[in-house]
Formats: structure tokens, sequence, C-alpha cells
């Protein structure tokens, strides 16, 4: 029996709902809240089940928007679950590509399950953790084309999928291990349950692929027709997938998806026409009026020499992802500061630059240079008015701290 069992039936389920629409909750504190619903009933475990639900709800509410206060969430679900703007990309991918039938292998508690069968398609979702099954059902039982079932995903092969009828996957290999997925990451993709290549493998039998991946893949290790996506939201990188020829309307290659405020920007490189070719390297050049940070999904994808060309920018140090120029030119791609000063990497010279510029809040960032962000600025005795940046990095083989202004997405 799992820990969110008793809200899978009566009076759980019941209950839980008369608190979910109680929004006086709230307003309480865990063990006020866990005293209330204990005044309710008599069974312990359904209790704390309803107070850690609705915990997780409200957390998860940043993932799922209001959509999380009417599903049921685990621990680890919560923090392994696609986040809603991505489940309903996935789910558009399939359906632009035609699929009906598609088999979720490593469910969880059934996002993208649930983004598939509100796009119309037949779903069956199999997962190994109890828990995780026990959410996925009861999220998906307004679903009667949705099936939930408990299966090791690494033991599934060609003659399973014909069996069920599946024109698409969609796999996410296990890339933990210990108990639930546990803490520690694998970092060989031949060790993910199951291993990458034989996921890769099923393309040959179900054309219709779809996988999730470490977001530090090496791109030898992709199929070169295949198309690879990383995927940033709100400036988190949050996915790196690969998607089969038959998925991937755009063709082989890669790109970098960038989500901001639910408006997709999306940055490919005509000149690496291969989802394996390796990332192109930008210019190097000096420093100018204007540095550009490259989002997370830019950089992962091998995008930074592109980005350079649409910003008329370079590199200021090799194998360092920022970009300078002498224009601000506007990009979602990119965090955009305005370069005021540049001096030795030296706290002291440091402090006198940022006292001579009147700035006595600052932010810390690093590339290329071995700092400790938050020693560095405490060991600053500031007094200005104004705010600023320091960023400590590399300009061409020197270290240095270059004094800036984050441009906000007003000005740009």
């Amino acid at each position: 029996m799992s820990s969110i069992d008793p809200l899978c039936c009566s009076p759980g389920r019941e209950l839980l709902a008369q608190w979910e629409e109680n929004e006086e909750y709230r307003h309480l504190s865990p063990m006020e809240l866990s005293l209330a619903i204990r005044a309710q009933t008599d069974d312990p475990a359904t209790a704390s089940a309803i107070a850690s639900q609705l915990q997780l709800r409200t957390q998860a509410e940043g993932k799922f928007g209001s959509l999380a206060r009417t599903m049921l969430w685990t621990r680890d679900g919560y923090e392994q679950a696609t986040r809603w703007v991505l489940a309903r990309e996935h789910a558009a991918r399939f359906v632009k590509a035609g699929a009906t039938h598609i088999g979720d292998l490593g469910c969880g508690i059934g996002a993208d399950s649930l983004a598939f069968a509100r796009a119309g398609m037949q779903v069956t979702s199999y997962d190994i953790n109890d828990e995780a099954l026990s959410a996925a059902r009861e999220n998906l039982s307004s679903f009667p084309s949705a099936r939930v079932e408990k299966r090791d995903v690494s033991t599934l092969g060609p003659k399973d999928f014909e069996a069920e009828g599946f024109d698409a996957l969609f796999a996410d290999p296990a890339r933990r291990t210990g108990k639930q997925g546990g803490s520690k990451r694998i970092s060989s993709p031949s060790d993910w349950s199951p291993s990458l290549d034989r996921v890769l493998s099923w393309a040959q039998h179900v054309p219709r692929l779809g996988v999730k991946v470490a977001p530090g893949i090496p791109y030898e290790l992709i199929p070169s027709q295949f198309h690879a996506r990383w995927t940033s939201v709100d400036g988190d990188l949050l996915e790196a997938a690969l998607w089969s020829p038959s998925l991937a309307s755009e063709g082989a290659g890669r790109s970098a998806c960038v989500i901001t405020h639910d408006e997709v920007h999306t940055l490919e490189d005509l000149q690496t026409p291969f989802a394996d070719s390796p990332a192109r390297q930008a210019m190097v050049g000096q420093l100018g009026s204007y540095l550009y940070e490259p989002d997370s999904a830019v950089i992962r994808a091998g995008m930074v020499a592109r980005l350079s060309e649409d910003l008329n920018a370079h590199l200021i140090s090799e194998s360092i992802a920022y970009l300078s120029a002498s224009q601000l030119i506007p990009t979602p791609f990119a965090a955009a500061f305005e370069v005021i000063d540049q001096v030795n990497l030296r706290a002291k010279n440091i402090q006198q630059a940022l006292r001579a510029h009147d700035i006595g809040r600052i932010e810390v960032k690093k590339r290329g240079a071995d700092i400790q962000p938050d020693a560095l600025r405490k060991s600053l005795k500031l007094t200005g008015s104004q705010a600023g940046v320091v960023i400590a990095t590399r300009i061409g083989q020197s270290h240095r701290a270059i004094i800036a202004r984050r441009i906000s997405a007003e000005e740009a």
C-alpha cells in the first residue's frame, strides 16, 4: 500500500476535496493543518496523506498552474515531473506526427500521460514505482482510453510494443540510483535503465520515438538523423529530449528552446545539420560595451556561435560562453549587461571600482574563474546607492572582474 492510496478511495478522496475547497488551510502552519485534519478522521494514514497532498499541490502550482490542485502528487513525482508547458509541447509534437496510441515508458505520476490523453491520444503508461502508479491512475482516471500498469520498462521490447498496438513511444530512462530514484545521478547513458542504446533501438520498430535525456549528453551519442532539443523555462534548464525523424518536423540537428512567460523561442543552426555534429566555435575578440550571458539551453545545444551571429558579437575568451558586442540587440536567448568597467580579479581592485561607480548592491557571477561568489561578496565593504554585477571571468588569457549593470527586459 502506498502513502497516497487513502486518497484514491472513500472517504479520503472526499475529505481531500473538502479541504481543497476551503482555502483557509493556506494560512495554517503545518502543525495546525495536521491537527485540523486529524480532528476529522480517525485514520492517521489518511490525515497524513491529506496534509502532505495539500502542501505538494501548493508547491506544484509553479509547474502546473491551477491544474496541480486537481492532481495527486508524490514528493519524487513533484520533483521529477515534466512541467505542464513542456508536457503540452511533447503532446503537440506527437499529435502533429499522427500518433494515436502512445506508450509512456516511465510515466511517474503521469504528467506527460495526462497531456497525451488531453490531446486525444490513447495512452498506456508504465512505471515500476507503486506510489507513482497510484498517483498516475488517479490523475488519468477521467480518461477511459488511458491505462496505467506496473511494468519494468527495462524488460520491454518490440514484441511488447506490437502486442499493445503502440504507434508512438515516449521514454524517460531512469538516471538515478537508490530507492524511488534516489539522489545519485548515473552519468553514463549505457547505465541508465533502460540504457540509451536500447531505447534508441526501439525506433526501428516504433518510428515515432521521443526520449528524455540528461542535459549533458555528448553529441556523439545522439543518432545523426534525430533532432535534439534543450529547453529552458524562465532561465532554468529543464530538459533535453531526442526526437526520432518521424517526430522531428524541423529535421535532423539540434536546437535550443527558451520559454519565457509562456512565450516559446527557438534557435537552430543550419550549419550544424546533424544531431551529432560538433558545435561551431564563435570568433574571439575584445570586451565591448555590452556583455551577453547565453541561456543554458543555448550553451548545451552548441548554439553560442549561432547566437553570436545574430548579435554581431564575439567571445571574450575561447571556450568561455560570454559574448560581447559594441551595440545592444535584444534577444530572448541571453541575459544582457552594460559594461561599466574592468579590473584585476582582486577584492581590493573590485572594491575600488564599485565605490568609484557608486555601486553598493551587487550580484556576483563567474565563468572560468576560481572564486567563491559568496566569499567575494562578503569581503567587499560597499556603501554605494546603485545596483551592479561583478562578473569574474577571463578576457583573453587574463582573469578579470567586469563591473556591469544588468539590462532589464523592459530596457531591451
